[in-house]
């Protein structure tokens, strides 16, 4: 009995597959090179405009209702303190739960469900972890504005997304070093601390650096549950004081402030904003290089 060979779905005229394939790998290279300047322009401009302007006074400075010449101080420092108990919370909790849907959920309809219910909340306004966050710190508790109220609301926001990001960066790990270490006598527990973790790691990381610099440039959540205000200190480290952080100064400056100089502050407010975001990224990233690095020598 005769068979009929299968079609190659690859097959076809030369030359016009060659024309098909430069045609699109320009088209890739244009498309690519026109987002990376769009996106190194938009960066210049808005670094341009403040970073040359910004000085120490600024920096640390308090921030002034009506005189010109006020400062970013405390607000800063509650990004970063706001921050740092968010990522407290939310990396353990993420990263607890991402294994667990990883290594030990059941394969059933719950476990499918509750996949979904985290893709939504990833996916859910930020408003709405606001809302919550008043519902359950300022009505329920009766704490108020505070940055504790702030910084736990960033920590549900960010939950979701560093969930599914373990998840899934867990699952990517080939399944021949999960084999091996079983096959040499490692525990589970071993298996996933001494070899899945760490071969997913640069994946994790990668998702604590989005939700790190979501987290200190959310105005949202920030200004329903920490309040558009400080309480006036420097160095500040009450979770009952009021929280606003930098993202929201630079609404407020933006849309309320009377200050003459409300531009120039909100100039070098958002160019203060986008760097420490990116320094924050370079912090994440480098362990990662140091690692790949140490691999390669």
């Amino acid at each position: 009995m005769k068979t009929t060979p299968t079609a190659n779905p690859f097959q076809g005229v030369g030359k016009m597959n060659r024309l098909n394939n430069r045609i699109f790998t320009l088209l890739v290279w244009v498309v690519g090179a026109a987002a990376i300047l769009f996106i190194f322009g938009l960066l210049f401009l808005i670094l341009e405009a403040g970073l040359p302007n910004l000085t120490w006074d600024f920096l640390f400075g308090l921030p002034s209702e009506i005189d010109e010449g006020g400062g970013i101080g405390p607000t800063l420092i509650n990004s970063f303190y706001i921050l740092f108990i968010s990522l407290v919370i939310s990396i353990p909790l993420g990263m607890a739960a991402g294994i667990y849907l990883a290594e030990f959920a059941p394969a059933n309809k719950l476990i499918g469900f509750v996949r979904i219910c985290v893709e939504a909340l990833a996916s859910v306004p930020s408003i709405i972890f606001g809302l919550f966050g008043i519902a359950l710190f300022v009505e329920y508790f009766q704490i108020g504005l505070t940055i504790l109220g702030g910084a736990v609301s960033l920590a549900f926001l960010n939950l979701p997304v560093l969930v599914r990001v373990t998840e899934e960066s867990l699952r990517a790990v080939p399944k021949e070093l999960k084999s091996a270490s079983f096959a040499l006598g490692g525990t589970h527990l071993q298996t996933i601390t001494r070899v899945l973790i760490p071969a997913a790691l640069t994946g994790i990381v990668t998702g604590i650096c989005l939700v790190a610099g979501r987290a200190f440039g959310e105005s949202a959540v920030i200004i329903l549950t920490a309040g558009v205000t400080t309480s006036g200190e420097m160095w500040d480290f009450n979770l009952f004081s009021p929280g606003a952080t930098l993202a929201v100064h630079l609404w407020y400056v933006q849309s309320e402030a009377i200050v003459p100089d409300a531009q120039q502050i909100a100039q070098k407010a958002a160019a203060v904003l986008v760097f420490v975001v990116l320094f924050i990224n370079l912090v994440f990233r480098i362990p990662l290089w140091l690692k790949a690095r140490k691999m390669k020598g």
